[in-house]
């Protein structure tokens, strides 16, 4: 792989050097490989076997303030003439835009440390099947109420990820990926539930065992059995660690360069001021090694560096392109294409203290439909978790409605618990939320 990233380095220099001789007056491009296989089983038959041998090449010209973006798939030496040429001539015909261009020289990634992304392993779809239909078989064989499966499925992929421009940056690495699933249906009187469980990590070897996900993704199921709705009520509501990090996907929605510049986001002007509990501190540390989303740099070849977002519940930095940096008339923050490995500080509730701190109220652990509005913060989206009284889980619950705001939800977080949810970009703790509507029967 180490050959593939010089080639791909070659290619999209080369591209570079055309755009510049063809009179662009900056240029940046992109280009990733990703090798891997995909494969899924249901009822231990296997379903689907996939190979990826994907690769593609993004270039975007500026002539002065104009703009023009072309890609291609085919890199031979003709396509890649015809692909700048092309983004030279949509430039041609964009109107000005003085924020456009590349990042500023000085903030490039020209030395950036090796983060231990790659993990290579050969793709062994024979084994990957195996893993497959041991996750199903480990469920099926946990308990006769699980009856069905909505299969399980294994990928592994292995990549290479390049970009460079015309200040000199020509930076890439290789990264791997592997992941495991497993969807399982329980019946009993009647009733119907399903649920999973999974594991994704950068080096094979530490995935959970298909026995373990088997397992898992019963236990998870079995416990859905017998759920029901409550009286419409007001709350304290505790979201389970592995969907707390939506919550704070929402803040990251909302102070976004984005979403600033076109004035829709529920957070203007908050820059300097308290949008969470003074307890809670919010940190990203990109170099993480082996982190699923660590990065040395990012999609502007923008060096990334170890931030403190949110310190005492006082919003630090917003997230910020180059593009939207300019707009506000501000400095890129390094975060063009997404956020890198946040930490949410936890207050030290094991997950007992957690439901003891919620005392009665709902645990959500699942949630359905969009109806979130970043614009105003109005939240209202369908849930389904367990009821719980005195701090005891009583039974599981469905077809319900919680409801809030955004800012105020933020405002009134009681506790996060300390065993933190890791399969993600946003690293947190089950998080509880003073008060929400709860809209059942």
């Amino acid at each position: 792989m180490q050959q593939q990233l010089s080639d791909l380095q070659n290619i999209v220099q080369d591209a570079l050097d055309l755009a510049t001789e063809k009179g662009a007056t900056q240029a940046e491009a992109s280009m990733s490989k990703v090798q891997g296989i995909a494969v899924s089983s249901r009822l231990k038959e296997v379903e689907t076997v996939e190979f990826t041998n994907d690769g593609g090449l993004g270039i975007t010209v500026y002539k002065g303030a104009k703009k023009g973006s072309a890609s291609t798939a085919d890199l031979s030496p003709s396509a890649l003439r015809l692909t700048v040429e092309k983004a030279l001539e949509i430039a041609k015909h964009t109107s000005d835009d003085e924020c456009s261009g590349l990042a500023d020289e000085a903030l490039m990634a020209y030395d950036f440390p090796d983060l231990d992304l790659f993990h290579p392993i050969e793709l062994d779809t024979d084994q990957g099947i195996q893993d497959a239909i041991a996750a199903e078989a480990a469920a099926l064989e946990a308990d006769p109420r699980i009856t069905n499966s909505d299969g399980a499925s294994y990928n592994a992929n292995l990549g290479t990820k390049v970009y460079a421009n015309t200040h000199g940056f020509n930076g890439g690495y290789n990264s791997s990926r592997y992941s495991l699933s497993c969807v399982m249906i329980a019946e009993h009187s009647g009733d119907m539930q399903r649920d999973y469980a999974y594991s994704v990590s950068r080096e094979a070897n530490l995935l959970a065992t298909p026995q373990q996900i088997g397992q898992d993704a019963a236990k998870a199921t079995l416990a859905r059995l017998g759920a029901k709705k409550v009286k419409t009520c007001k709350v304290p509501v505790l979201f389970d660690r592995e969907i707390a990090s939506g919550l704070f996907g929402h803040l990251i929605n909302a102070i976004s360069g984005g979403s600033l510049y076109r004035q829709s986001s529920f957070l203007l002007d908050q820059l300097g001021n308290q949008i969470l509990p003074d307890w809670l501190n919010v940190s990203e540390r990109p170099h993480l090694k082996r982190g699923l989303a660590s990065s040395p740099f990012d999609h502007e070849g923008v060096k990334t560096l170890d931030a403190e977002i949110i310190t005492n519940g006082v919003l630090n930095q917003y997230l910020l392109t180059s593009y939207s940096a300019r707009k506000l008339g501000m400095q890129t923050t390094g975060h063009a294409g997404g956020i890198h490995n946040w930490f949410i500080k936890h207050t030290g509730h094991s997950d007992q203290a957690m439901l003891k701190a919620l005392g009665t109220g709902l645990l959500v652990t699942e949630l359905m439909g969009q109806g979130v509005n970043i614009v105003t913060g109005d939240y209202s989206r369908g849930a389904a978790g367990f009821w719980v009284e005195n701090g005891v889980i009583q039974y599981p619950v469905h077809e319900v409605t919680i409801a809030g705001n955004l800012a105020d939800m933020l405002k009134n977080i009681v506790a996060i618990g300390e065993v933190a949810e890791t399969r993600g970009s946003v690293q947190t703790g089950s998080v509880l939320i003073e008060s929400m509507q709860v809209a059942g029967d």
